[in-house]
């Protein structure tokens, strides 16, 4: 689904926000931190990082965690992985879950 960038900015920055307070909330024992050009950083205790931005060109969300890439694309109602079909928030909370080493969710 196709937006203009601005309408593109608006969603994914929403989105990250919403990431912020999830992971604020659900799993106190990780450090996120807001970085300027759409980025978040999710420092855990053993320094391992998940790293979660906006890539405005592609129109997508990317995340880079110990297991490797996801790119998640707006299809109308949720952010999809565009390779396994995933939603987002269910993904993410795969990957800090794995890397907190207990179950978190943000479903």
């Amino acid at each position: 689904m196709a937006m203009t960038e601005n309408e593109f900015d608006a969603l994914a920055d929403a989105t990250l926000e919403r990431i912020v307070g999830a992971i604020e909330e659900r799993a106190a024992d990780c450090e996120c931190e807001s970085k300027t050009g759409g980025v978040l950083e999710v420092e855990f205790a053993d320094g391992s990082r998940i790293i979660v931005n906006r890539h405005s060109s592609a129109q997508q969300i990317w995340i880079a965690a110990k297991s490797g890439g996801h790119h998640f694309r707006w299809d109308g109602e949720r952010w999809v992985d565009t390779r396994d079909g995933l939603e987002l928030f269910s993904s993410l909370s795969k990957l800090v879950s794995a890397q907190l080493g207990r179950t978190v969710s943000f479903i």
